[in-house]
This record gives C-alpha cells, sequence and structure tokens, in this order.
C-alpha cells in the first residue's frame, strides 16, 4: 500500500468511527429526537456518492470508509424512527 492509501485510511477511519458515540448514545439513552432527519438523509446522500466515486476510482480506502460510515448514518436514522415510534 502506498503512503497517500494509509493516510486515505486513516482519514475515512477517524471519520467513521466519529459516529460510533452517537450509535452508543441513542442507543443508552433510547432517544433521538435531537438528530435531524433532514440533515441525515443528505449527509447519507453524500457519502452513498463518495461511495461510488470511490468504486468509480477503485479507491479501497474511500469505498471502505464511505460503505461503514453509510452504515452507521443509516442505523443512526433507523435508531431514532425506531425510538420516536416507540414513544408515541
Amino acid at each position: 500500500m502506498i503512503n497517500q492509501d494509509w493516510v486515505g485510511l486513516a482519514a475515512g477511519t477517524l471519520t467513521t468511527i466519529s459516529f460510533v458515540p452517537q450509535v452508543v448514545q441513542i442507543w443508552r439513552t433510547k432517544h433521538a429526537d435531537d438528530i435531524s432527519t433532514s440533515m441525515f438523509v443528505i449527509f447519507m446522500t453524500g457519502v452513498a456518492l463518495w461511495l461510488l466515486y470511490g468504486i468509480y476510482l477503485d479507491a479501497l480506502p474511500v469505498i471502505i470508509a464511505n460503505a461503514i460510515t453509510l452504515l452507521l448514518a443509516a442505523t443512526i436514522l433507523i435508531l431514532k424512527f425506531h425510538f420516536h415510534r416507540n414513544k408515541s
């Protein structure tokens, strides 16, 4: 792996794992009312496009980071709807 791939993997790892504390917080508190649905939908669309871009370029760091980030962001939205529905 060349040096720029390591930089990409480090950047992707840090930005991706930044979502883990939010997922854990929502799971523990069973509360996600303060999460903006529109922000996460826009963000997930952007991440999906980055994932597609990474696939086009065959750039493994971009593919891995964005696939996992998309999964974590989707988890946050799913939990938001799940706990909101159960609260109602």
